[in-house]
């Protein structure tokens, strides 16, 4: 499907680049240290940081370029207010382990702010009401519940009839204190506080596997080998599996978002839509100090939606309906991984694989759930009692929702593993006009084929390297996107998001 100039493709990047670009060598030799940290997002960064206070020799291990994968693209809210979260988790874990999931989250809140405040980090960061409402008759009755399990658990919140910004709806359900800030300026201002107390950061430096053993060593797709006491996997998706199936307890789902410019003041708050299609709105102010508005919402499992540019058209009718938009200067999407409960994953990877840790799974919450992950994982390692611990755990398994879930998950990947390998494909590499991406047929098989701006054409192998299924085209990103486990390639077939580790063949 071809982009259409009915949509300009805005550039695909976050909305304010750092002020300060930072860049690291990739690895290109064996090394040992007391802990290795795989991931450069907020979770990566922040448990390098407080593993090196606690005084260990720490490396972070980054695939690509730091902060330019999921954290990079993200909304950044700070809130504990997760979607309609709290009634669903009394009745699937129960009163107590509710509590202990919005106990953990406001405690990661309180984490970044005193942080923010006692070393003086300029990140915009400022205390937010959190707004969830509703336009449909069914879902009042779901915020009724939501607000008493909020009063069951100690949550500061109220049902409302307005909101401070003029949007359409019969109620809304409020949490009180939220936050939100610039990521970017926060987490380097976290880095400059890691090498400052000897941290070591390699980028392009892609971790394939670990050999199991009392100390750990990973192995590098370059062949290097990083030796540690501590190995944690703060990948997007876990660049190990140990054991613990993560591709069968997990999918991943993108949602999209426009940077939107409007002529009317904007009065404060952060707000999602309950019913579906979600849409979220907040602010953000822009280096030139004008301020933006963050449209977002259009949520489906990777690999599964219709043509994306229609997803980005969808956010577009939505903002002009709501605001007096001027312009629409930026637009990017993101990928986030949901659980089988919705409670992320973090802590030991399995039970048969020591010393090897993991944290994964937020569903579009990273900035605060990769908080308490990192604070969950200093103690973990450094062998301190945490209430959350049995909550994270990565072996839990309710039997509601789990057992439901992973076998409606999982019979998805069936369905679309099947019909990819019987779809009938009649388009042709030579019918592509430029900018143009579709399944093809070359020779009588499937191919994947994309006819860029200069009209080069960049052919791959449709077969996903993670598990054979078939990859669709992302017209929207430009990309390959598998719609059985939410891998993704470029183009040219390179790894873009796990659990696949090896490119497409390129034809």
């Amino acid at each position: 499907m071809k982009t259409t100039d009915a949509f300009p493709q805005y550039p695909d990047s976050y909305w304010i680049a750092s002020s300060e670009p930072m860049t690291f060598p990739a690895l290109k030799e064996d090394i040992q240290a007391d802990a290795a940290v795989v991931g450069g997002g907020i979770s990566g960064i922040t448990t390098a940081l407080l593993l090196a206070r606690e005084g260990l020799d720490v490396v972070l291990l980054e695939a690509g370029e730091l902060l330019k994968g999921t954290t990079g693209h993200t909304t950044a809210k700070v809130t504990a207010q997760h979607d309609l979260i709290y009634h669903e988790l009394i009745q699937h874990v129960g009163l107590e382990k509710a509590q202990y999931y919005y106990h953990a989250n406001q405690e990661a809140i309180q984490f970044i702010k005193e942080l923010v405040q006692e070393k003086s980090i300029d990140c915009g960061l400022i205390d937010q009401d959190a707004y969830i409402y509703t336009n449909d008759e069914q879902y009042l009755r779901k915020l009724e519940l939501e607000m008493k399990a909020y009063e069951q658990i100690g949550i500061h919140g109220e049902l409302v009839q307005s909101m401070p910004l003029s949007l359409s709806m019969k109620q809304a359900l409020v949490m009180r204190n939220q936050a939100q800030f610039h990521p970017l300026h926060y987490l380097y201002a976290l880095v400059r506080m890691f090498m400052k107390l000897g941290g070591k950061i390699y980028e392009h430096t892609t971790v394939t596997t670990v050999e199991n053993a009392p100390e750990p060593k990973l192995v590098t797709r370059d062949g290097h080998h990083v030796t540690c006491r501590h190995a944690v996997s703060c990948s997007h998706f876990p660049f190990y599996d140990g054991m613990g199936f993560y591709f069968s307890r997990m999918h991943a789902e993108r949602s999209y978002v426009l940077g939107v410019k409007s002529s009317e003041p904007y009065p404060g708050g952060m707000y999602i839509r309950a019913e579906d299609p979600t849409r979220s709105i907040r602010s953000t102010s822009m280096a030139n100090g004008d301020t933006l508005l963050l449209v977002g919402g259009e949520g489906h499992k990777t690999g599964q939606g219709v043509c994306t540019i229609r997803h980005y058209e969808a956010l577009q009718t939505f903002a002009m309906e709501q605001f007096k938009v001027e312009d629409i200067p930026y637009r990017w999407s993101t990928q986030d991984l949901v659980t089988l409960d919705k409670i992320p994953y973090i802590g030991q990877i399995s039970s048969g694989v020591q010393n090897v840790y993991v944290a994964t799974g937020y569903r579009k919450w990273g900035m605060t759930q990769g908080t308490l992950a990192a604070l969950l994982l200093r103690d973990t390692i450094l062998g301190r009692d945490n209430p959350y611990q049995a909550l994270y755990t990565p072996s839990r398994f309710h039997a509601d929702p789990d057992i439901k879930t992973f076998v409606v998950q999982n019979a998805d990947v069936a369905k679309h593993l099947i019909a990819g390998k019987l779809e009938m494909v009649r388009k042709k590499p030579e019918d592509l006009e430029v900018g143009e991406g579709d399944v093809v047929t070359v020779d009588g098989q499937r191919a994947g084929a994309y006819r860029d701006a200069q009209g080069v054409l960049h052919m791959v192998d449709t077969t996903c390297t993670h598990m054979g299924c078939e990859v669709e085209w992302n017209a929207g990103d430009l990309s390959w996107d598998c719609p059985c486990h939410g891998s993704r390639f470029s183009i040219d077939g390179e790894v873009m998001e796990g659990p696949a580790k090896r490119p497409l063949t390129q034809l």
